[in-house]
């Protein structure tokens, strides 16, 4: 049976981006490594397309140690090397050296990154897009988030890659109306 649910319209294109937006994106995400995880796949994403990102995402688990930052931070010259040549990801040295840092400044958060990137999320009610059209690429909360995260030593974090984690994390429901996830 087909099914007929309305949909924010990027969500359409293939059975990954449907089932993301079914069960992912807009859910509110918590706990340092989930969100560490969500961080690297959205600075990875950069310049690609997301359909990219998500269909190598298992790959991206196991190369990444399931995305653990006390895994992560402790990757040697040598893991990164091996990391450039594993054709099951996105190749790109800057971006693999960064996820390394972040989780190496990830640690150095007395309060955790889970608590820091959700002291980001926008308090209050916010409209409702109406359109895809109507989603903004940053907000003032990404603005700040971005360089709290700089600030901590975090790299290819800007304000676009921040908002975009607040979208796929539920700090802010983008999810247009009429779709079925839409809530209020």
């Amino acid at each position: 049976m087909e099914d007929r649910r309305s949909r924010c319209g990027w969500a359409t294109s293939a059975p990954e981006y449907v089932r993301y937006h079914d069960e992912e994106w807009g859910t509110p995400l918590r706990g340092d490594d989930a969100l560490f995880e969500r961080l690297s796949l959205e600075a990875f994403q950069s310049g690609l397309a997301w359909i990219t990102i998500l269909r190598k995402r298992p790959a991206f688990r196991a190369a990444f140690a399931g995305f653990s930052i006390d895994a992560v931070a402790a990757f040697t010259t040598g893991d990164q090397a091996r990391l450039v040549a594993d054709v099951a990801i996105v190749r790109n040295r800057a971006k693999i050296a960064a996820a390394v840092t972040n989780a190496r400044a990830a640690q150095q958060l007395p309060e955790g990154l889970s608590y820091l990137l959700w002291s980001f999320a926008p308090t209050g009610p916010r409209a409702r897009p109406a359109t895809l059209a109507d989603v903004p690429a940053t907000s003032p909360e990404s603005v700040a988030m971005a360089r709290a995260l700089k600030r901590r030593g975090f790299v290819f974090v800007g304000p676009t890659t921040a908002y975009a984690l607040m979208q796929a994390t539920g700090m802010v429901d983008d999810h247009v109306a009429g779709c079925f996830r839409a809530t209020a």
